[in-house]
């Protein structure tokens, strides 16, 4: 951990490429909450806070969220005492508008310290999602080449069938990885004219990322401490 100031991170990468899951284990590493977009709509969703129903009244009209929510709902999240030391980021910023917010909320704490970008190249990305199936019974998650079932199509934990989620299907992972560039190249470029990208070979195995994850943000002065 820096020794002076709050430490955020933005983590950057395509979808499939582990940045939950690096994201989480740099959280119990450093002690920096993951603060997630996906996880911060589902808590004011459940929970029905006044931002979790601005944000139903969208959705239900089959509307986008506006970016407006998104940073507010962000800007609370940083007011929670787990924030104190930094936070990591993940799915966030997804714009330039978010991106300018996110330099307005962090410019009293020196702004962010690095933004960690994992590279994958598309051929794996495809790999890695089509091939996840999911139990219908119990919800445990499956790889058809990574994490096989020990008989094919059915769970070992309780033989319930599996099945491939639409999101996972190839047609979809296309689509997200259009909008994923569509959305992510400016900030690309903003975070580098910034100096603050540090590109990470994210198709490596997960333990040689997290190793190389830590010995970047040693690098810039960022440590478990």
């Amino acid at each position: 951990m820096t020794a002076n100031k709050r430490t955020f991170m933005v983590f950057m990468g395509p979808p499939g490429a582990g940045k939950g899951t690096q994201a989480r284990i740099l959280q119990e590493k450093l002690g920096l909450p993951q603060i997630s977009t996906g996880d911060l709509f589902r808590y004011n969703l459940k929970n029905e806070t006044e931002l979790g129903l601005l944000a139903k009244s969208y959705m239900d009209a089959g509307d986008l969220v506006p970016d407006e929510v998104t940073i507010r709902m962000v800007e609370e999240r940083l007011t929670r005492a787990d924030c104190a030391p930094g936070a990591i980021f993940d799915g966030f910023p997804r714009n330039l508008v978010q991106v300018v917010a996110l330099d307005e909320m962090l410019a009293d704490e020196g702004g962010l310290s690095l933004v960690p970008m994992l590279t994958v190249d598309d051929d794996e990305v495809m790999r890695r999602i089509t091939g996840r199936r999911i139990c219908r019974t119990c919800g445990a998650v499956y790889h058809v080449e990574f994490n096989p079932p020990k008989v094919a199509g059915v769970c070992d934990i309780d033989g319930g069938e599996l099945y491939q989620r639409d999101d996972d299907k190839a047609d979809t992972v296309k689509n997200r990885l259009y909008v994923y560039y569509k959305q992510t190249s400016p900030l690309v470029g903003y975070y580098f004219a910034k100096e603050l990208l540090a590109e990470v070979d994210g198709s490596q195995p997960p333990a040689a990322v997290t190793a190389d994850l830590l010995a970047v943000l040693a690098e810039h002065g960022i440590a478990p401490g």
